[in-house]
């Protein structure tokens, strides 16, 4: 396996630039998912590493070898692709094998090199089956299982999970991670879906119109998003935001005002916030009530109860807009209840005008589990 190292890259189709200067470190063994919005180029990005795609400007390296201008098929990579793309007139075994036997690996090579990707997906009872006999989630089996044999240095991933129904997604989710485990591989993956980031990675890279918003561990990112493009991306439900202006500034807080006439004092790094900057808070659902308990309360109504067995949601109309409450599987809410959103200022996020976090004094204990330097870019 092997690490994979960008430096300035940059892709153009014609006078349209997709992406616009990507620095970034794979570490050897790492998983790493490429996140965010469609259209924000983390599938072009994969594309380039893969050598699908030429590179416009910079240079991509994989276990420290320049690899521009080299074809897919010597950069060591396997990929598996959203769509399947099995043959459907060979068996499994016959679909795995393909690529070993156009390289002329000899047959005792193939067979131990399938059966151990068989072992490790648990196809072996499936070997003579053909793809239209296979569930979605075992074809997408086969198609990792294709990247398997080929022992690469790097396995990419291209949405391999869009085309699978939410319990297979779940199922495959946590196959993917076992199967990081099991190989102790470098993965590189990318998804639209931040919760299968946040469940499968070691190190998240947030994208957004070709540029690299913030990567970082998963917690990391949830508790101190960089800014409000990546506190409204990561996390489901996404992160409440109100939008309000600083009153006082004194030390290492921020005081602004709230919907309903309250305030908040928040803790911020010194010198960051003056009084009568305009900012955002956020506070994400979870770490709001309709009890009224803690610092600070904005006065709301209740518009949609979502009840899911274990946790409700309840969408409430304010001042500020709509927001979002996370709370108990047998809340008693109900619509139109008048209540008091109440929160505490540790647990709020606030941002300048132009978006960027005004981080919090003190870091959250958890940010930093599994948490690896990160790189500037």
């Amino acid at each position: 396996m092997a690490g994979v190292t960008l430096r300035g890259i940059r892709k153009s189709f014609g006078d349209l630039e997709i992406i616009k200067g990507v620095d970034l470190d794979i570490r050897d063994r790492e998983f790493v998912v490429f996140v965010g919005p469609s259209g924000c180029g983390k599938s072009t990005l994969l594309r380039l590493i893969a050598g699908l795609e030429d590179i416009s400007s910079g240079d991509l390296a994989i276990d420290g070898q320049r690899v521009n201008d080299l074809p897919p098929a010597e950069r060591g990579i396997a990929m598996v692709f959203q769509s399947y793309a099995l043959y459907p007139h060979m068996t499994v075994y016959e679909n795995m094998a393909f690529g070993l036997k156009l390289a002329k690996t000899n047959k005792a090579e193939i067979e131990r090199k399938v059966g151990d990707a068989a072992r490790i997906l648990q196809l072996e009872h499936l070997l003579k089956r053909k793809p239209k006999e296979l569930s979605g989630g075992q074809r997408q089996r086969v198609a990792i299982g294709r990247a398997i044999v080929r022992n690469p240095k790097v396995f990419l991933f291209d949405e391999p999970l869009s085309n699978l129904d939410a319990a297979l997604r779940v199922q495959m989710r946590i196959e993917i991670a076992r199967l990081h485990n099991d190989l102790n591989a470098t993965m590189v993956y990318v998804t639209h879906d931040q919760v299968e980031a946040m469940t499968l990675a070691d190190k998240i890279v947030v994208l957004s119109a070709g540029r690299i918003e913030q990567v970082g561990s998963p917690l990391e990112l949830y508790h101190h998003p960089d800014n409000l493009f990546v506190a409204g991306f990561i996390g489901s439900p996404k992160m409440n935001f109100v939008e309000t202006q600083v009153t006082a500034a004194s030390g290492a807080t921020a005081t602004v005002g709230l919907p309903g006439g309250g305030s908040v004092t928040v803790p911020v790094q010194p010198g960051r916030a003056k009084a009568g900057d305009k900012v955002t808070l956020g506070v994400r659902p979870e770490h709001m009530n309709v009890q009224g308990t803690g610092a600070s309360t904005i006065p709301g109504q209740v518009l949609v109860v979502e009840r899911l067995g274990g946790e409700t949601f309840l969408y409430l109309k304010t001042d500020a807009g709509m927001l979002t409450v996370q709370t108990e599987g047998d809340s008693r809410a109900k619509t139109n209840d008048q209540v008091q959103i109440g929160f505490s200022a540790e647990t709020c996020h606030l941002f300048d005008a132009q978006g960027q976090a005004l981080q919090r004094a003190e870091r959250h204990p958890m940010a930093d589990i599994g948490r690896e330097p990160a790189m500037a870019h």
